[in-house]
């Protein structure tokens, strides 16, 4: 990553993420949609999986990637309704000219409805806080026009650098708006549980929980060695815990996606050697996104037919993935709902894209198919 040219140091860093993107759009385009417990997916009688859902229906566990029986039997009352991608696409790209306009072009666009914004600001001498502060009328602005002018809300955390923006846009969801001062990062952080903290997954937090780290604080705390319970990583984790983040902004062209294909040498179309082969992509995509500590938000199949007929389908949700079984989940089922395995196929692909900084950044583990 490069950070872009013409920002002096110190930097404000303005994280804004748009709340329950997919849903909003559905709730705003259909007046009858608001207030309700809204389901970005396919029926629970189709098999579907969630793309995304509104607050109200988070109030009952629905996320998204899991199936959509399972939110069904989680929220009976439920709306479920089809994604528009075409639309969302669209909506994005007028918020992001919105910030543009506002904030100027420095922009790190890290997925549809979420961007970094660096942006520089003076302050007297030893006013590191009067710095920060001076953002406050650009995020009250920003908020206010994509409000008045898309119809939408979203959360805007303001920090000086990029771990404690995210945080400080999470902070209070939705219609958010975060200041965390220079005067009070290291104890905005000590009560967060360890999960917050960008890097700490599922598994990660199942070992540190085990040794008794269960919040940032205990982190700071810690007199130990991190490598032993989290390998070379540990040390960039005690920085993390003391607010110390050092990754900048990045500007430049971003990875549009990755991806892994098989074709194979007779044309195939036996169920269990295919899931076999998926189950494989998956993981191979799962170790790449964990490497370079990505997740993604689409997930895309393609095959090909033994006439070399090709079709690609794809399926996007809001909250990103990262583990080989979600990847997987997700490809088995746009196989299904789209019927692509309906001859022998003589290629299997899939992708993921819609990439972004991982939240989630896990130790090795391998899921039984």
């Amino acid at each position: 990553m490069t950070a872009a040219a013409g920002l002096s140091e110190p930097r404000v860093i303005p994280h804004l993420d748009m709340d329950a993107f997919y849903a909003s759009v559905e709730q705003r385009d259909q007046p009858a949609l608001r207030g309700r417990p809204v389901i970005v997916s396919s029926p629970p009688t189709q098999r579907g999986v969630v793309g995304a859902a509104s607050y109200e229906a988070r109030k009952f566990g629905v996320r998204s990637a899991m199936p959509s029986v399972t939110a069904g039997r989680l929220c009976p009352s439920g709306v479920f309704v089809r994604p528009r991608m075409e639309a969302d696409q669209a909506e994005s790209r007028a918020i992001m000219a919105l910030v543009r306009q506002g904030a100027g072009k420095h922009i790190q666009q890290v997925s549809v409805d979420e961007a970094y914004v660096g942006i520089s600001a003076r302050a007297p001498a030893g006013s590191p806080d009067a710095r920060l502060e001076s953002a406050l009328p650009l995020a009250r602005e920003l908020k206010a026009r994509i409000r008045q002018e898309r119809q939408l809300i979203a959360s805007i955390g303001l920090a000086p650098n990029k771990l404690l923006a995210k945080l400080a846009s999470d902070f209070e969801k939705p219609d958010d708006l975060t200041l965390i001062r220079e005067s009070e990062k290291v104890a905005f952080l000590r009560p967060l549980p360890v999960r917050s903290l960008h890097g700490v997954g599922r598994v990660t937090e199942e070992v540190l929980v085990r040794a008794g780290l269960r919040t940032v604080g205990d982190l700071q705390d810690h007199r130990g060695d991190l490598r032993a319970l989290v390998g070379s990583w540990g040390p960039e984790l005690k920085r993390f815990a003391f607010e110390q983040d050092d990754r900048p902004l990045d500007f430049g062209e971003e990875v549009k996606g990755i991806s892994s294909e098989n074709t194979f040498l007779r044309d195939i179309d036996d169920r269990p050697t295919l899931r076999a082969c998926l189950w494989e992509q998956a993981q191979e995509l799962a170790g790449k996104l964990t490497r370079h500590r990505l997740s993604a938000g689409t997930v895309q199949m393609n095959v090909r037919c033994g006439d070399f007929t090709t079709l690609t389908r794809q399926w996007s949700v809001e909250e990103a993935v990262q583990e080989a079984r979600e990847i997987y989940r997700l490809g088995c089922w746009v196989l299904g709902r789209e019927k692509l395995v309906n001859r022998p196929l003589r290629l299997l692909g899939l992708g993921v894209s819609g990439l972004r900084e991982a939240q989630a950044w896990q130790l090795p583990l391998v899921f039984p198919a």
